[in-house]
């Protein structure tokens, strides 16, 4: 039986401050970050049930990972770095650290290094900030996770990132600064409440917030994965999932705004 995922976005790190932060390259979490990261763990609650502790390898996807899930590496749960869930953008602050530098500064933490290649940070080809690289090493990482034998998975990752990986883009551009009225995106007949502001961050999950996903049966070729209705109803989503065409048009608005603001290339489906 396929795994259940329990997905995760990093803490506060630098970067998350300000914008002109975007400049710093691979940026570390926040004090307020680190008590994020304290309060996850105390309030998680499924950590008797992972087997498996999966992280981005940029640093702030790292430090999440071993603050929030500690009891479960403290116990002998394997924590291993998985570059294809890295941030999808190629900003500084979304570029990973050269290997033999991230792997130096977690020598004494039991993090698994042996997936991350020496390109990884290259931001070209299979890591390049296009949108079909980006759905291509998704699609990868989705499939490989739906191998795994373990019961129960943590996946520490981005904000952007994440709609990739789960095919959920509601709420892609929630968090936004300034402003109050929503930027909305129309499908046929209806409006749905896209992005706020007059800044575009681009994502709707919060720092620290996590979801419970599982594979939807018979996806083979895609390894699609659905949310759980306990994870819907803990983050309090009443809304009727949205369909496949308001997912892909969703998805559209979403990466053409993220090249406007300079985070990534759009490719049409």
């Amino acid at each position: 039986m396929a795994p259940t995922l329990h997905l995760v976005r990093h803490a506060q790190a630098v970067h998350n401050l300000t914008r002109a932060n975007h400049s710093m390259l691979d940026p570390p979490l926040t004090p307020l970050g680190e008590q994020q990261c304290r309060d996850l763990c105390t309030k998680f609650p499924y950590h008797s049930s992972i087997k498996l502790v999966i992280t981005s390898p940029l640093r702030r996807t790292i430090q999440t990972s071993l603050l929030a899930f500690e009891p479960g590496i403290s116990r002998g749960i394997e924590c291993i770095a998985f570059p294809e869930v890295q941030e999808t953008s190629d900003l500084p602050c979304d570029t990973g650290s050269n290997l033999s530098v991230i792997k130096e500064d977690f020598k004494a933490k039991p993090v698994n290094f042996t997936l991350v290649p020496d390109d990884w940070d290259s931001k070209q080809g299979k890591w390049a900030a296009n949108t079909n690289a980006i759905e291509a090493r998704c699609r990868e990482a989705r499939k490989w996770l739906k191998e795994r034998d373990e019961e129960a998975i943590v996946v520490v990752t981005h904000g952007g990132l994440l709609h990739y990986l789960t095919g959920d883009w509601s709420g892609a551009g929630k968090f936004q600064g300034k402003g109050k009225e929503p930027l909305l995106c129309r499908i046929k007949k209806k409006l749905f409440p896209f992005a706020y502001g007059t800044r575009y961050i681009g994502t709707g999950w919060e720092n620290v917030e996590f979801r419970s996903y599982r594979f939807v049966d018979g996806d083979d070729e895609n390894a699609s994965m659905k949310e759980t209705q306990q994870s819907r109803q803990r983050r309090g989503n009443k809304d009727k999932p949205l369909t496949k065409e308001e997912k892909v048009q969703l998805r559209e608005t979403a990466a053409k705004t993220w090249e406007e603001q300079g985070y990534e290339k759009f490719s049409k489906v």
